[in-house]
Parts: structure tokens; sequence; C-alpha cells
């Protein structure tokens, strides 16, 4: 199985005007270099069995970008992406509904998306580590558990997905 984590794309700026919190949208930057980022993931000759969620407006855009690049009706919200989740609840989610999928994208949130590959690659959530707002982190494992479990393909930022795009 691969695991791909994608970090949502720039969003508003924490503020009363947002509450709550899950309400908080892309900026328009946020989506048009995500549009760019989405082109990039594609460029790379990546399919996808299916893309899961935060549920939160920031976070389901991002993946609605990627679904849209991709012409993809594969995309499902699930609160165990949310920012309070824990590794252990999406974990599962995976393994009891979409076992059968062999490519699998997570859209979520910082640190919750750096917990959950520490934890992959190390048994722990302590690696140090920068995932970059729209930045995409690809995991390969044989079975998706709590634990060390993954190896790390590659981790790699916006810029360089973007960059991608354009060759395309």
């Amino acid at each position: 199985m691969n695991l791909f984590l994608l970090r949502h794309g720039k969003a508003e700026p924490r503020s009363p005007k947002w509450r709550p919190d899950s309400k908080r949208p892309l900026t328009a930057e946020g989506e048009n270099s995500m549009f760019a980022v989405a082109r990039g993931v594609k460029g790379l000759d990546i399919s996808f069995d299916v893309i899961l969620t935060s549920p939160y407006a920031r976070a389901l855009r991002t993946a609605e970008i990627l679904a849209e690049v991709y012409e993809s009706d594969k995309l499902f919200e699930t609160a165990r992406l949310a920012p309070e989740a824990g590794a252990n609840g999406i974990i599962d989610e995976v393994n009891e509904n979409f076992s059968a999928a062999r490519q699998i994208v997570l859209v979520g949130h910082e640190p919750f998306l750096s917990r959950l590959i520490s934890t992959l690659l190390a048994g722990e959530g302590g690696m140090s580590m920068e995932l970059k707002k729209a930045g995409l982190c690809k995991l390969a494992m044989e079975k998706l558990v709590f634990g060390k479990c993954a190896s790390l393909n590659w981790l790699l930022t916006p810029r360089q997905l973007a960059r991608l795009g354009k060759r395309a």
C-alpha cells in the first residue's frame, strides 16, 4: 500500500471572522497554488484509489481541488483526519473501510500529519520534520498498522510539485 499525506493549502489567518476554526477557508492564493500542486502531483503519473479528507473547510477544499484535477469522484470526508484526531482512528478507518485500496491520499493538518508520519516510520510521534502547506509525503508499507510499518519514499514541497506541474 502507498499512503500519500497531503497538508492543506494556505488558509485564511485565524480570526474571530472564522469561528469555529473548522470554517476557515483557503485563501485565493492558497487555491491557485493548490491547483498548481495538484497538476504537479498528476505529472508524477500517480493514480489514487481514494482521497480521504478532514471535514475542515481548508482541507476539504484542498482535497476537492486534487479530485477535480484528477477528475475523481473517490473523495470521502472523515472526522478521523481533523486536527484533534489521533493516529489510531485514521489507521482503523483505512483498514476497516478501504483495505482493498492500494493508493490512498490523506488530506489533513499539522501537526497531526507529521505525528502520523513519524508513528508509521519510527513507531512513535516524535520525529522532527516539516510538511509545508500543500506539501506531499509518500509512504510505502505492506500493511498499515499503528507503529513502525512504513518506509519513506519521498517528501515534496509545494514549490517542487508546482514545478513538476509546469513540465507536464
